[in-house]
C-alpha cells in the first residue's frame, strides 16, 4: 500500500487525485505534415498516419478555424501566416479520423512553424 491508496475489505483502492492523466507517445517521424480540407468539416493540420480514399487519419492534428494572414490554404501551408495573433486555431487532438476529404496539401517546415507559433484558441 502506497499514500495515495486505501485498503477496504481487503480490495485496495487509487485515490482519485492521485491519478495523473496519461499522455499517448506516439512516433510522427517519417509521416508527412498535411493541410487536409474536408466536406463538412472544415480544414485541418497534422501528421497523416493513414489515408483510404476519402478518408484519412491525422496525428497531432489541430483545426484550422479561421486564418488571417494567408490568401488562401496553399499559401497557410507554405508559408505559413503573418498574422498569427488573428488566427483562430483550437488545441491539438491525439487524433481525428476525417471523412469526405477533397484536398490534402503538404506543409512546409516554415509553414509547420508558423502554424505551431499561433497561440491555442478556446472560449
Amino acid at each position: 500500500m502506497t499514500p495515495e491508496t486505501i485498503k477496504i475489505d481487503e480490495v485496495e483502492y487509487v485515490r482519485k487525485d492521485s491519478i495523473q492523466q496519461q499522455q499517448k507517445v506516439i512516433n510522427v517521424s517519417g509521416l508527412p505534415y498535411m493541410m487536409v480540407r474536408t466536406h463538412s468539416a472544415g480544414v485541418f493540420a497534422g501528421y497523416l498516419a493513414e489515408r483510404n480514399g476519402q478518408e484519412c487519419k491525422l496525428l497531432q492534428a489541430r483545426r484550422i478555424w479561421y486564418w488571417d494572414g494567408a490568401a488562401s490554404l496553399s499559401q497557410l501551408a507554405t508559408d505559413g501566416t503573418s498574422k498569427p495573433a488573428n488566427c483562430k486555431f483550437p488545441c491539438e487532438v491525439f487524433e481525428v479520423i476525417l471523412t469526405q476529404v477533397i484536398e490534402l496539401i503538404p506543409i512546409t517546415q516554415i509553414a509547420k512553424k508558423s502554424i505551431d507559433g499561433v497561440k491555442v484558441w478556446k472560449q
